[in-house]
């Protein structure tokens, strides 16, 4: 899985970087001759290009203002959520961020199941059999959520665990972030997601809930 590498660069970096560049290019016409030097300079080109291409602003996620106290949760999952464990434990979450707030309404769930690329699928840029297990994954987590009685929507996601959670709140108001442990989702996402976003973020066994990996934020009012 490719991830995203937040970079700060300090003015003082800049003509480092400008020689670590430059300096091998220049020394390498000037001793061998310009067959190396443009071997060295290609090479220098597909440098910059790999870590530009695994690199983002660190910005913070921004979320919208929903308007109103109904408590609204992004469950995020690569695996079917079913589990009656971890069904009871997103109700239970559910619930008490309504109470909270002082809600009249029962929590809204939005399921995002991100695209599980394989690395043979990133190079042929096959998609088709990623999506419609990403599709199949989401189907059952809907029917899983509306038997347990919450009105639950839902949609296909990024490859990227994290840029599939910052497309979603970029337009669904969640108070709250659960990632389900599983092949794509871990302590890492979950750590990058709860270090950008202003409100809680918790990592949930896929199996059995483990409260105790959770940001200790309070639900935002």
């Amino acid at each position: 899985m490719r991830r995203l590498l937040p970079v700060v660069i300090r003015p003082w970096m800049l003509p480092l970087i400008v020689a670590a560049l430059v300096v091998p290019i220049v020394a390498a016409f000037a001793l061998v001759g310009p067959q190396l030097g443009l071997a060295v300079g290609a090479l220098a080109v597909a440098v910059v290009l790999v870590i530009a291409a695994r690199t983002q602003f660190d910005e913070p996620i921004e979320v919208p203002d929903s308007g109103d106290r109904r408590y609204r949760l992004l469950v995020v999952s690569s695996e079917p959520v079913e589990d009656p464990a971890l069904v009871d434990r997103i109700s239970s979450i559910a619930d008490r961020g309504t109470e909270v707030l002082g809600g009249d309404e029962r929590a809204q769930v939005r399921i995002l199941a991100p695209v599980k690329l394989k690395l043979l699928d990133r190079w042929a840029s096959d998609l088709g059999e990623a999506r419609d297990t990403a599709a199949r994954v989401l189907a059952l987590s809907l029917a899983t959520m509306a038997a347990a009685g919450f009105d639950a929507s839902g949609r296909v996601g990024d490859s990227d665990p994290v840029q599939a959670i910052t497309d979603e709140l970029h337009t669904y108001p969640a108070r709250e972030v659960l990632l389900v442990a599983g092949p794509v989702l871990g302590a890492a996402e979950a750590k990058e997601v709860g270090r950008r976003l202003d409100r809680p973020v918790r990592l949930l066994d896929g199996a059995v809930a483990d409260p105790a990996r959770s940001t200790p934020r309070s639900p935002p009012v």
